[in-house]
């Protein structure tokens, strides 16, 4: 009961977290560290932003977003100065040219300019599904740890802290999280491919509405 009480848990927080998440998992055979303090009323808060951002995890995929982005900038600027040196070739020579000639090149140009900013744009917006997509990898991955930290403070839930109006620092275990979650996943190559293993002992998420979606 209390092992189905705990998966449920989980699973509501990483559904409240980023919806459907991917399934992928994480190595097995890592122990949280221990904790003296049992929770109290058997709840536990967690700072999810704190969790991800200063995970291994999520500092690699931000290191590698911001070099895949400040590339993107570069490229854009250069593409840029392209455009408007043939732009302005092309004001310069419009006295030498018919105006037909010149209405064709400059349709022409002006069909080049919105293709070209249609592929920037889809561009952005692979960066933007790349950084939700390794965040619901992460959430996908840690819950196992996150049941495992949860159970050794004798907990059955664990609320994300921008839910909670007050609390102590007895019952947040973020620290503890981070270091079980880096223990655990690393940076996230080791993840495991969909259907491996999961950790021994700990609680399975149990399926959700919208994790079946």
């Amino acid at each position: 009961m209390r092992a189905r009480a705990a998966g449920r848990a989980v699973c509501a927080l990483l559904v409240g977290l980023a919806g459907p998440a991917m399934a992928q998992r994480a190595e097995p055979e890592v122990v949280p560290p221990a904790v003296d303090a049992p929770a109290a009323g058997g709840i536990v808060v967690l700072d999810t932003d704190r969790l991800f951002t200063e995970s291994l995890f999520g500092q690699t995929l931000a290191t590698a977003l911001q070099t895949e982005t400040e590339a993107l900038i570069e490229e854009n600027r250069r593409i840029e100065a392209e455009l408007t040196a043939e732009e302005q070739s092309l004001t310069q020579r419009r006295a030498e040219m018919t105006p037909t000639a010149f209405r064709n090149e400059a349709d022409a140009f002006d069909a080049r300019v919105q293709q070209i900013r249609r592929e920037r744009d889809a561009k952005e917006r692979a960066l933007q599904q790349e950084a939700a997509a390794g965040r619901e990898q992460f959430l996908a991955a840690i819950g196992p740890t996150l049941g495992q930290v949860m159970m050794a403070r004798g907990a059955a839930v664990i609320l994300d802290r921008r839910t909670v109006f007050l609390s102590t620092g007895a019952v947040d275990v973020t620290d503890t999280a981070i270091a079980a979650v880096d223990a655990a996943i690393g940076d996230g190559s080791t993840l495991r491919t969909p259907g491996a293993a999961e950790f021994d002992g700990a609680p399975e998420p149990e399926a959700s509405p919208a994790q079946d979606r």
